[in-house]
């Protein structure tokens, strides 16, 4: 019998392409087109046993025969023999058993991700198209660009069986015969839309370049004229920047002498310092954390970017559609970077690479879609005892697993990072070039900003979603509301008013939470059933919520109906297998969130002591100003998970201190001197209460 392969480890290119033939082969005459390939995780019940008798080190008594099964979810379009439409179809297939083990077709309403790419090619051929862009007379020295975009929820004439995207329109400088040349500095007035199953520009939208008071649409008959001529070049490639680079900045290097702290077992498994976890690679979530323990402890079953959207705030026709679902609308996969040596992850790096499929199935590598490396983040914990002077400090040295994807105009990086006092930050930055549109001279919108001669950057969100699987010392566990609350003088608890109370809250039934600055709102994750022996309280975890704008859309909007994950910063549901994605497992073209965290809380089951899950979101309202022009400067976002009553003392007290030998003082050689010790004389100059 073959190798045994550990069920958290990702579908190799070998059993992807078994995965296709074995989905052919069921399907013989039809026409298939596959989207994504992916390990369908083994249900929580099975994995989590052998999860323990793996930790217990008694994997050995189950039989190879006995492993959860190697099992592929695949999703593919289907035209059978005589059929003008296609299906959208998932299945299971059985990779040990080379067959499907369950098949499930798409519900009514539903679509699958965008094809993207072909949107800039209909547009090309398109006849309708090239009648209108003639209309401009762009001068000789300028080509468009169509850049794909999800068409956004359907408006309520549109048929809802019907498979649209559209494109927004740009023109590109050729004077420069730079392919990098910034395109989004030139942004035409119009917007295409595609049938993606006809494959046709069906429609035309011409878009207003006024500003507030001028209407928001044109007249019937007019067609929207391009402001080339004062709109500027707005350049960001090193060689065609107007100003030259900065002279004055000095080398800096991570160095790591004798290599990473970490390793990496199987191509999943990862242990550093007290932390062991293992990593995959899905092309929905991006990178994933299954199974992590910190000394020996277990702390979480799986942490994953579940779901965001990014809603714009132009009120202008088409604009009210103009938002994106960046995980579920497109493929995320396609658009991870691959990442490059020494550019996006600095030291010593472990890259991981990805699988994805081609429209025939087959399996095509994506090589470094994930780098692991180590960083150091300042002070760990310090302490100088005032009495002799002496100081003893530690770094905090901390292990980031990061994944980037481009998604057009916009680079989101996104970064698990874990220290080594047991915490977890998990970390969103954004960048990337501003949405722009085109806007009249002179003019001025209070739905965006101008930030180049022409160029409208609009209002916008970009909403997160963190899903949590936490298994704190077990599976059981239970969310409780922490809040700190002041106290009114009372002559036998609070004489002199200076007393704040702490209110727990423990939530017992599935719903959505807000957070609260002005009460210090926490939530923790506690195991009930087992006390810490010090403070004799549950042992849990902190998760602070982080206090960002949630979903500013009107409620009734559709905007906001098929974003109901973005209208809570926390959510508590209880565990069902396959239940991953915040807006539903397809939010391309949906009016309303269809089977995600809000119909998940809807159930009301009963979240005490229970198998949960908890939903953290948080966001980012960008109000461009004109210094994130032309490419924005990082805006970071973070959500923090932090051991409350885990352990018995601080768990980094066994860091060593150490003294960096690279170090020197600044103008000169002179590398002596500690912060480990006191040094000769210290004492003399310590505070006089010392000779005390």
């Amino acid at each position: 019998m073959a190798p045994r392969i550990h069920p958290l480890i990702s579908l190799s290119e070998t059993e992807t392409n078994r995965a296709r033939d074995i989905v052919r082969k069921a399907h013989l005459g039809s026409v298939l087109h596959f989207r994504v390939t992916f390990l369908q995780e083994p249900p929580k019940s099975e994995l989590s046993k052998f999860l323990a008798l793996e930790h217990s080190g008694r994997l050995h008594e189950v039989k190879p025969d006995k492993w959860p099964r190697r099992l592929a979810r695949v999703h593919y379009d289907q035209l059978s023999p005589g059929s003008k439409v296609p299906k959208s179809v998932e299945v299971l297939v059985d990779l040990d058993a080379g067959c499907i083990a369950s098949t499930e077709d798409i519900r009514v309403g539903a679509q699958p991700a965008h094809e993207l790419q072909d949107v800039g090619a209909i547009c090309e051929v398109s006849k309708l198209f090239k009648d209108r862009v003639a209309k401009f007379n762009l001068p000789e020295d300028f080509e468009l660009v169509a850049e794909p975009w999800p068409y956004g929820g359907l408006d309520p004439a549109d048929e809802r069986d019907r498979r649209f995207m559209q494109a927004l329109i740009f023109a590109v400088s050729t004077k420069s015969k730079n392919p990098d040349s910034n395109f989004y500095t030139y942004p035409m007035p119009i917007i295409p839309v595609v049938d993606s199953v006809t494959r046709q520009v069906i429609r035309i939208h011409e878009l207003s370049t006024g500003g507030d008071g001028d209407p928001y649409t044109l007249p019937d008959g007019h067609f929207a004229e391009h402001k080339l001529h004062y709109q500027q070049p707005s350049e960001y490639v090193p060689e065609l920047l107007s100003t030259s680079h900065r002279t004055d900045l000095k080398e800096l290097n991570v160095v790591q002498p004798d290599g990473a702290s970490f390793t990496v077992k199987d191509e999943s498994l990862v242990e550093w310092q007290k932390w062991r976890m293992r990593v995959t690679f899905n092309p929905r979530e991006g990178a994933v954390v299954h199974d992590a323990h910190f000394d020996g402890r277990s702390v979480l079953y799986r942490l994953s970017f579940s779901d965001m959207t990014v809603p714009y705030a132009d009120p202008r026709p088409p604009f009210h559609r103009k938002q994106a679902f960046d995980f579920g609308d497109g493929a995320l996969g396609d658009a991870c970077n691959n990442l490059q040596l020494g550019c996006d992850c600095l030291g010593v790096i472990k890259y991981f690479d990805g699988v994805l499929v081609g429209a025939d199935g087959t399996a095509k590598r994506s090589p470094n879609v994930i780098c692991l490396h180590e960083q150091d983040n300042g002070i760990n914990w310090k302490h100088t005892n005032w009495r002799t002077g002496r100081a003893v400090v530690t770094r905090r040295r901390e292990l980031v697993l990061q994944f980037i994807i481009t998604l057009a105009n916009y680079e989101y990086i996104f970064n698990y990072i874990f220290d080594q006092a047991g915490g977890i930050t998990v970390q969103a930055r954004a960048t990337g070039i501003v949405s722009s549109v085109a806007i009249d001279e002179g003019k001025k919108a209070s739905w965006g900003n101008i930030v180049s001669p022409g160029v409208l950057a609009q209002n916008h969100q970009h909403i997160f979603c963190v899903r949590i699987d936490p298994a704190i010392d077990g599976h059981n566990n239970t969310v409780v509301q922490q809040e700190s609350l002041p106290l009114d003088f009372d002559e036998h608890t609070n004489p002199m008013g200076n007393a704040y109370r702490v209110a727990e809250i423990p939530i017992t039934t599935a719903g959505g939470y807000d957070a609260n600055v002005a009460t210090g709102r926490i939530f923790k994750v506690q195991n009930l059933d087992k006390l810490n022996p010090v403070s004799g309280k549950p042992v849990g975890y902190k998760i602070i919520p982080p206090t960002t704008q949630l979903l500013l859309a009107h409620p009734k909007s559709i905007q906001a109906r098929r974003a109901l994950f973005a209208q809570k910063n926390l959510w508590v549901t209880s565990y069902r297998d396959n239940e991953l994605y915040a807006g539903g497992r397809y939010t391309l073209q949906s009016v309303d969130e269809v089977d995600g965290v809000a119909d998940a809380a809807a159930r009301r089951d009963d979240v005490r002591q229970k198998d949960i899950v908890v939903w953290s979101v948080f966001g980012l309202t960008h109000n461009p100003r004109v210094e994130d022009w032309p490419v924005m400067p990082v805006e970071i976002m973070q959500l923090h998970i932090n051991p409350y009553d885990f352990f018995t003392s601080n768990p980094a007290i066994d860091v060593p201190p150490s003294k960096n030998a690279a170090s020197r003082n600044f103008g000169s050689g002179d590398k002596n001197g500690s912060c480990c010790k006191a040094q000769e004389g210290e004492i003399q100059n310590a505070s006089p209460h010392a000779r005390l």
